[in-house]
């Protein structure tokens, strides 16, 4: 089968080759992939992986071979999938617990952008406890999962800060749902009880001084690449319990279809929108990966897979 493939001299250290058609598990079910989704985590693990590895962790289509089992959609159905790789190629096989079917309102190019994104942004929202009328904080606002956060935080009724690196990187984000858009940092002026971080480094730091008593942090990405420094004394003095919580959103999470239907149905009722600033044939990656390494990309990049 076609498939985006490692290859350390490659662009971004992929190419475009052959894979082996996947094997499919009792448990899992077969896709034809018509649409994929970039992830900056799929740019730095190809400089980890063997040759020939197919990347890729989210991917929408058409189930062609059911589970053996009995478990999962069937044939026919659309469907919306992750793991920890396959997915940037034409075939994969994936277990039934990592799959959701999608509404048929539903673009499947649309439905691709979701599992890692939006799932992590689900997740933070989930793990940061009860936000309604709470503020929150989100650091990397234009970003996928920036983007995600700041919708799903407004729909959980919390008072959302966009917090964005250029001005125009901020165009879109109050009709998503942030009630303030700030370059940096400077203009919060008042404590945040939640932090949705995709920037870590000096960033996070000065975040978590802005994080009232009692509030949390939720560490989601590092896309500064600098360490976060914090001063002598700064986490110390809160009178309630203040922490920095990690997220993530990969192998091993055993509510991944209870998140896809959660973010479909959103998407469906016309209350999550995913920002998708980069659409093309799959061929064109190495423009879609420029984009995001550049920092050009506003939202998330997706591909076409054409049909076999």
């Amino acid at each position: 089968m076609r498939a985006l493939i490692v290859d350390p001299a490659g662009h971004s250290k992929i190419r475009f080759g052959e894979a082996p058609a996947p094997a499919q598990g009792p448990g899992q079910v077969l896709i034809e992939v018509l649409n994929s989704s970039l992830n900056a985590a799929e740019l730095r693990f190809a400089g980890l992986s063997e040759p020939g590895a197919v990347p890729g962790f989210d991917a929408a289509g058409i189930v062609v071979a059911a589970a053996a089992d009995g478990s999962g959609p069937a044939v026919g159905s659309r469907v919306v999938s992750f793991a920890e790789g396959g997915g940037w190629a034409e075939l994969r096989a994936v277990d039934s617990a990592d799959v959701a079917v999608v509404p048929e309102s539903v673009d499947l190019a649309v439905a691709a952008t979701l599992p890692v994104a939006a799932g992590t942004a689900l997740r933070a929202v989930w793990q940061a406890g009860p936000i309604a009328g709470r503020r929150v904080l989100v650091t990397g606002a234009s970003g996928g999962v920036g983007s995600f956060a700041v919708q799903l935080a407004a729909i959980g009724g919390a008072h959302v800060i966009a917090s964005v690196g250029s001005r125009t990187s901020g165009t879109g984000l109050p009709e998503l749902g942030a009630a303030e858009v700030v370059l940096g940092l400077d203009a919060v002026a008042e404590p945040v009880d939640v932090i949705i971080d995709m920037v870590g480094g000096p960033q996070l730091v000065e975040a978590y001084a802005l994080l009232a008593s009692g509030g949390n942090a939720q560490s989601v990405g590092w896309a500064s690449g600098q360490a976060a420094l914090f001063p002598a004394g700064s986490t110390l003095g809160r009178k309630d319990p203040t922490s920095i919580t990690s997220v993530f959103n990969g192998g091993g999470i055993t509510d991944r279809q209870q998140q896809l239907k959660v973010l479909l149905k959103l998407v469906a009722e016309g209350r999550l929108r995913a920002a998708i600033g980069w659409h093309g044939l799959w061929e064109r990656f190495a423009e879609a990966a420029d984009a995001l390494t550049g920092r050009t990309l506003r939202g998330k990049a997706v591909f076409d897979v054409p049909a076999r």
